[in-house]
């Protein structure tokens, strides 16, 4: 191949990124703006006056920083507590221990820089981190199942019922950024770099130990392939590097609480504060809740069949272009969520993460070569189908969720 050749390659190949790019840009923005609508809809006409107490700020950027919008504010403004607050009954109370500090610290940034308060600031960092996930997610898929299936995955991500979050003061931009960016570094066996992601993530959301599953088994599939592909003793480093930065990740956050408040069980007995002060039992929530949505019996079935739905779809065929980390974070992180969570409003929030769920969901999860023949038109047009379903529960999840009833309220 001439000099001349390999550079027109070149200048294609990078016209077909900027595309790509260019794509996902504008396909974002155009899901942005529809949750936008739904959002300033909301705040304008169907949201309790009451708890707009800026006459400075906009509707809209008041109605964006509710919930835990409140934790971060208090944050960026005042910081940590030095002690924990503790009732009459001498129980740990609700307190900002339990929020991750990289979004807080990231809108207190922007607030210095600009003199914008936080109810401005907090979304404008949510929407920036928004772009900037939904391009490595998109890059992550593309390099696993095309850019026709990543584009579907981001187009039903972005749509998806909760994906208002992505544009307002909550850390799911942040999270599906770090998230993403991670996997994409194991994927891709850029051991040190996903080590250092890794850690981060210890500070921005509790995904360390599915994450750290995911590294583990990576990492024994690459050992694996030693006979064919020698592993060096760089390699070895960065592996064990990219462990490590997973298993820090999970304590790292404890330990600043901990250090910040003098308590060991600083983190622990915060988060147990949004259960009553009840000790965490692995599971059980999970399966408390369930019957007590559905009863003993059936309840227990409906756990047991949503478990079995989710073990199909990542396990099938229809799911084997994905790859081995993606299905591997996809099970892991299912599996932390009925292990540690209380699940309630709260999870349609937490599934985002499973965003390589929705590259199966619209049918563009199967291996180049395999699956069955369909037409080219099919895959757009199932994607088409599914965002018009999502929008559609956007305005039902900001409407029965996001929007707060006073004097309490299920939060989002």
């Amino acid at each position: 191949m001439t000099a001349a050749s390999r550079e027109r390659r070149r200048t294609g190949r990078r016209a077909l990124d900027l595309r790509f790019v260019g794509t996902v840009l504008l396909l974002w923005s155009a899901l942005r703006a529809v949750s936008g609508l739904i959002l300033w809809r909301l705040a304008h006409h169907h949201q309790d006056p009451s708890v707009y107490d800026d006459a400075g700020v906009g509707l809209y950027f008041q109605f964006a920083t509710l919930w835990d919008g409140q934790w971060y504010e208090r944050i960026a403004t005042e910081g940590y507590p030095v002690e924990l607050p503790v009732g009459a009954d001498g129980l740990v109370q609700q307190n900002p221990w339990a929020f991750y500090p990289v979004f807080p610290l990231l809108a207190r940034g922007l607030m210095g820089l600009t003199g914008w308060p936080f109810a401005v600031a907090g979304p404008v960092v949510a929407t920036v981190l928004g772009y900037a996930a939904a391009l490595v997610v998109a890059g992550l898929l593309r390099e696993r199942v095309g850019t026709v299936g990543a584009l579907a995955g981001v187009a039903l991500l972005g749509a998806y019922p909760s994906s208002p979050t992505f544009q307002v003061a909550y850390t799911e931009s942040l999270a599906l950024l770090v998230l993403a960016g991670a996997l994409w570094l194991l994927v891709r066996e850029r051991w040190w770099a996903a080590g250092v992601v890794a850690l981060l993530t210890g500070l921005a959301r509790p995904v360390a130990l599915p994450l750290g599953l995911v590294a583990l088994v990576v990492v024994v599939a690459r050992w694996r392939e030693r006979g064919t592909r020698p592993v060096a003793a760089g390699e070895y480093a960065g592996m064990a590097a990219a462990l490590l930065g997973c298993g820090l990740a999970g304590l790292v956050w404890p330990a600043v609480a901990w250090w910040g408040t003098g308590r060991a069980d600083a983190y622990t007995a915060t988060m147990s504060a949004w259960r009553g002060g009840e000790a965490v039992l692995p599971f059980l929530p999970s399966i408390e809740r369930a019957q007590w949505l559905w009863g003993d019996l059936v309840g227990l079935l409906v756990l047991a069949a949503g478990i079995g739905l989710l073990m199909l779809a990542v396990v099938g065929p229809w799911a084997a272009g994905l790859g081995l980390a993606l299905r591997t974070w996809c099970l892991g992180y299912a599996l932390y969520l009925f292990a540690a969570l209380d699940p309630w409003t709260s999870l349609y929030r937490y599934l985002m993460l499973l965003f390589p769920l929705f590259v199966v969901l619209a049918g563009a999860g199967w291996a180049p070569g395999q699956g069955p023949r369909r037409p080219r038109w099919l895959l757009p047009a199932r994607t088409a189908a599914l965002v018009v379903l999502m929008v559609a529960a956007q305005v039902w999840w900001g409407w029965y969720l996001f929007r707060f009833e006073p004097p309490s309220d299920y939060p989002p």
